[in-house]
C-alpha cells in the first residue's frame, strides 16, 4: 500500500449486517467487495450498484490477490463451510467475523489453522430485518463495535478491523471474546427469549389482549419480529453463557412471584429495575487514550479499558 490509499475489503455474506458493513465500507473509501451465496442476494446487492458474486473461489481469489481484509458476515451454522473455503482460497489474508458471539468462531478459526490472522469482531447493531435489502451504511454510526484483544492477536491486523470500524462510524470496544460472550447474553441474547416469551404471553390473551396491547408490549417484543432461525443463529452458540443468565433471570422472576404471592408487592424487583435502567441511562463511555496496538502489554491494557467502559474513539 502507498500513500493514503486503504486496504482493500472483501466481504463474505451480504445480509443485514454483512451489506452494511460492504455499503459502509465503499461509504469510506474503501475498496471492496462481496460474496453471497443466494443469487436472488447478489442480484439485488448488483442492481444497487455493489460488486457482489456467487464465486466463492474467485471471490477469495481477488482477496488473497489484494491481500484484503476478509469479513465473515454469514450466520454462525454457516461458518465452517466459510472457513474451510478461506482456508483454500485466501489463508494468508487478515480475517474478521461480524457474528455474534465469539468464543466458539475463535474455536473454528483455529480449528480451520486461520488463526495467526484473526481479529475477532462484533458490531452491536442490527434491526428485526434481514437480507440485504435491509442493510444501509448507516447502521454502524455511534454503535459500539466489539474487537477481540485475546492472547495471541497481532498489531498489524487488529488495527485493520479498527480502523474499518471507526471508518463504519463506530467507535471500538476492546475486549477478550469470553468475557463479550459473557456481556451478550445479558444485554442481546436473554433479551431475544424475553421477547419471544412475552410476545407468547400477549397472544396467549386472544384477540381482547391484542387489541389492547401498545406500547409497553410492542418495544418489549420488538425483536421477536426477527426471523426464528436467525434469532436461533444468534442465541443458541451463546449458549452456555445464556444458560446462567437464564438462571439468574428465574430467580430473579420466582422471587417477585413469591413477593406478589406473599405480600401483594413487587417492590423489591421494580426499585431493583429502575435503578438498573438508571444505570444504563447514565452510563458514559469514555475515550480511551494513550495505548498504541503493538506496545508492551498491549492486549491486557486494552482489555482492562474496555472492561471499565472505555472505547475507542480514533487511532493515530
Amino acid at each position: 500500500m502507498t500513500g493514503d490509499r486503504k486496504p482493500a475489503v472483501c466481504v463474505l455474506g451480504t445480509g443485514l449486517i454483512g451489506g452494511s458493513v460492504l455499503r459502509a465500507a465503499v461509504a469510506a473509501g474503501y475498496e471492496a467487495w462481496g460474496f453471497n451465496r443466494s443469487e436472488p442476494g447478489v442480484r439485488a446487492a448488483r442492481a444497487d450498484g455493489f460488486d457482489v458474486s456467487a464465486d466463492i473461489g474467485a471471490v477469495l481469489g481477488r482477496a488473497a490477490d489484494r491481500d484484503a481484509l476478509i469479513v465473515i458476515g454469514v450466520p454462525q451454522p454457516a461458518l465452517d463451510t466459510v472457513l474451510s473455503d478461506v482456508r483454500s482460497f485466501a489463508p494468508a489474508c487478515p480475517l474478521t467475523d461480524v457474528i455474534s458471539v465469539k468464543k466458539p468462531v475463535l474455536d473454528a478459526v483455529h480449528r480451520h489453522e486461520l488463526g495467526a490472522h484473526f481479529v475477532g469482531g462484533h458490531p452491536m447493531a442490527g434491526t428485526s430485518e434481514s437480507g440485504w435489502a435491509a442493510s444501509t451504511p448507516d447502521l454502524f454510526k455511534g454503535a459500539a463495535w466489539a474487537i477481540s484483544v485475546d492472547p495471541g492477536v497481532h498489531a498489524d491486523p487488529w488495527t485493520r478491523v479498527a480502523r474499518l470500524a471507526l471508518g463504519c462510524g463506530a467507535v471500538v470496544v476492546p475486549v477478550l471474546s469470553a468475557e463479550h460472550d459473557s456481556a451478550v447474553a445479558r444485554i442481546s441474547h436473554l433479551p431475544h427469549v424475553l421477547a419471544e416469551a412475552l410476545a407468547i404471553q400477549g397472544a396467549g390473551g386472544g384477540a381482547l389482549a391484542l387489541g389492547l396491547a401498545a406500547g409497553s408490549f410492542r418495544d418489549g417484543t420488538r425483536v421477536a419480529a426477527t426471523a426464528p432461525a436467525l434469532v436461533r443463529a444468534i442465541c443458541e452458540p451463546n449458549a452456555d453463557a445464556l444458560l446462567e443468565v437464564l438462571d439468574d433471570t428465574l430467580r430473579v422472576l420466582a422471587a417477585a412471584r413469591d413477593s406478589l404471592r406473599d405480600t401483594d408487592s413487587l417492590a423489591q424487583l421494580t426499585e431493583a429495575g429502575h435503578d438498573a435502567r438508571n444505570d444504563y441511562d447514565t452510563f458514559r463511555r469514555w475515550a480511551i487514550e494513550g495505548i498504541r496496538p503493538g506496545d508492551h502489554d498491549w492486549l491486557a491494557k486494552l482489555a482492562e479499558a474496555g472492561r471499565r467502559g472505555g472505547v475507542i474513539e480514533a487511532l493515530e
